[in-house]
């Protein structure tokens, strides 16, 4: 597993069974349908979702997601936040959500490298690991084949 450089929350989140959640941009509106129906189906379930929480279509599942009671972890490819946004700062405080950031914290701002060591946190440390939307010249078409070839639990929702 990478190694996790900084956090806010509640790190025994990181001991819970975990399904990673991503998404390529490029994405069709019958597809988001079925992502919200996912992520209210993991909500339903208290399921800990992990995420980058990056791409619209990832940003859209936190807030479904941030609806319920479960627990969350928000992993960033660049600093941890200086200050909390808004909507993050009720589920903090309530200990059901982590925020993690495996990238050097003198990052600012989001890189294809950091964004690539994010996304190898997420599913190093997922159990499951879910595609939202995959885009077969997009960057995450060659982790949803090499989680396939190390035996991953994938799933591919659209």
């Amino acid at each position: 597993m990478n190694q996790l450089l900084a956090h806010i929350g509640n790190l025994d989140i990181l001991k819970l069974p975990k399904v990673a959640f991503l998404s390529s941009r490029q994405i069709s509106s019958e597809a988001v349908l079925k992502c919200m129906d996912w992520a209210t189906e993991q909500r339903d379930k208290g399921i800990c979702v992990i995420s980058g929480f990056h791409s619209p279509l990832e940003k859209d599942v936190l807030h479904f997601l941030l609806k319920g009671n479960q627990p969350v972890i928000l992993v960033l490819g660049r600093s941890i936040y200086k200050q909390i946004p808004e909507e993050l700062q009720k589920p903090l405080a309530e200990e059901r959500l982590l925020i993690v950031s495996p990238v050097a914290q003198t990052i600012q701002r989001h890189s294809i490298q950091s964004i690539l060591v994010r996304n190898k946190y997420i599913m190093d440390t997922a159990n499951e690991i879910v595609f939202g939307s995959l885009d077969k010249n997009g960057s995450l078409y060659p982790l949803y084949n090499k989680a396939l070839l190390e035996g991953k639990k994938v799933w591919k929702i659209s």
